[in-house]
């Protein structure tokens, strides 16, 4: 899919934060578990922004929509955040997928673990934006989301990481709108398989 990734920067609390920003030149089929622009629908954009580990907010929804408007952004999109350096961005393209990986490891945890009272940062994060060249039916993108989720923890085992993530891991998956559509996502589907092997080195390469 035609989409090319920028950095771009904002000034936030006195300081110039980079912000890694994907727009599309045509609407785009997404699916995501980000604080901004979740859930399944059209999207013109993805950003994943750094932000301080102080960061404190409760409103990164609002916070990420105004982002959005202040870089010039069209209509609605996607937006992430993490307090690791965007700038150190890992990448990977397998057959067609391209991933981008930001690997913030500050708060590891197992995806079944005791019930905690503490808070939960929201930013010491894994992010993962995926582009696929061929469009994915709606099943197929939440399907595409477990064969992702599966590869990162792949990566995070295979490295030695206690946990299997973060509380607060993103994903974003889009598509084009048009031409054929595939039914399925899973990890030894065809684009569901390429999905698996790009984010597990775009992974890998982050925790490295």
């Amino acid at each position: 899919m035609d989409v090319e990734m920028q950095v771009r920067f904002r000034q936030e609390g006195g300081r110039a934060l980079p912000v890694l920003v994907w727009r599309a030149p045509a609407p785009m089929r997404v699916v995501a578990s980000a604080p901004h622009g979740g859930g399944i629908g059209v999207r013109r954009w993805v950003v994943n922004a750094q932000v301080p580990e102080s960061y404190g907010r409760r409103d990164p929804d609002h916070h990420l929509s105004k982002l959005g408007v202040s870089l010039g952004l069209p209509g609605r999109g996607v937006g992430m955040l993490t307090a690791a350096d965007v700038r150190a961005v890992s990448s990977w393209t397998d057959a067609g997928v391209e991933v981008s990986a930001t690997v913030g490891l500050g708060h590891p945890t197992w995806a079944a673990a005791p019930d905690v009272t503490s808070p939960v940062s929201l930013v010491g994060t894994i992010n993962l934006v995926v582009l696929l060249p061929e469009a994915l039916s709606d099943a197929a993108l939440v399907n595409a989301v477990a064969t992702a989720t599966e590869a990162k923890s792949q990566a995070l085992w295979e490295s030695g990481v206690d946990g299997t993530g973060t509380a607060t891991d993103a994903v974003c998956i889009a598509c084009p709108q048009d031409g054929a559509v595939h039914a399925f996502g899973g990890p030894r589907s065809v684009w569901g398989a390429r999905v698996a092997r790009a984010v597990h080195a775009a992974v890998l390469g982050g925790l490295r």
